[in-house]
């Protein structure tokens, strides 16, 4: 299957309400196709490229993009930091069974959105990688929008899932201390 359409199906299924919060693959795709290919000169080799006006449209739609993305990704993960605050509370202060498993229920629900938030920043990072992929391959550039993106991508938020794997995990031992004890 090819990107695109398997990037539309996961977001549909997995995340629906967030649909329109995914990077736009597709407008990014037809950028690329806008783009006029490589040009080899009468020897057979590339003619060097700059960075050509055409080449702009794709780099402004994806910084658009990009920015779209770590926008809703730091929203998210500072709603969650403060969720996992008020959790963490109420876990220390748990009176009874029944507002023990209330509250286990409430924390698998949010343990269950913070993965799909994690899964949201990994759908984005492949889509980004092959649309440009599919940039480079059609300008032959290994220079402009690859050498200026790749850097900084890997320093983007939606990037750097370290503070969110350490919310779940957090999640996951608040429910450890709220479980009981296996005995044998």
């Amino acid at each position: 299957m090819k990107h695109g359409k398997k990037h539309r199906a996961e977001v549909a299924k997995s995340l629906p309400e967030w649909r329109d919060l995914f990077m736009s693959y597709k407008a990014l795709k037809r950028e690329v196709k806008l783009i006029n290919p490589i040009r080899f000169n009468s020897n057979g080799k590339k003619r060097s490229r700059s960075w050509p006006t055409e080449d702009m449209g794709f780099a402004l739609l994806l910084a658009r993009e990009l920015d779209k993305i770590n926008t809703f990704y730091i929203d998210k993960e500072e709603d969650y930091i403060i969720g996992f605050k008020e959790l963490e509370i109420r876990a220390e202060n748990v009176n009874g069974n029944e507002e023990m498993l209330e509250l286990q229920k409430e924390i698998l629900g949010f343990h269950s959105e913070m993965v799909m938030l994690l899964h949201y920043s990994v759908i984005n990072f492949a889509g980004l990688m092959k649309i440009v992929k599919k940039h480079k391959k059609r300008t032959g550039a290994y220079t402009s929008v690859y050498s200026f993106y790749m850097p900084r991508v890997l320093q983007q938020p939606f990037f750097s899932t370290d503070l969110l794997y350490n919310l779940i995990k957090g999640c996951e031992e608040i429910l450890d201390r709220l479980s009981p004890p296996n005995h044998p």
